[in-house]
């Protein structure tokens, strides 16, 4: 079981779960790379192998070539959007607060 923490915890979990929240249709593998750049594309890999595997992000494979691979929010993926959005909310009312400490 994996756990929340461990699911969101990467540099690029989050910003990557929420572009594909925002743009809610197929995105090919480019295009969501440079949504989210400058993320490396082993990163942006091992970030979506680990989405699907918990049923977040669906890949969709075409047999052309070059192949084309699509990527897609799964329903369960978009209910974390309540959660992601409650912590932007948090960070924008706190963050004078959290740099203010340091």
């Amino acid at each position: 079981m994996v756990s929340f923490v461990n699911l969101v915890s990467g540099k690029w979990a989050i910003p990557i779960l929420y572009r594909l929240m925002v743009i809610d249709s197929p995105i090919r593998f480019s295009e969501l790379q440079r949504a989210v750049a400058p993320i490396a594309q082993k990163e942006l890999t091992r970030q979506l192998r680990q989405f699907e595997q918990c049923g977040l992000v669906t890949r969709q494979v075409f047999p052309e070539v070059p192949p084309r691979v699509e990527y897609q929010i799964t329903p369960l993926g978009k209910t974390l959007r309540p959660t992601l959005d409650s912590l932007a909310d948090w960070m924008r009312d706190h963050a004078p607060q959290l740099i203010g400490s340091q």
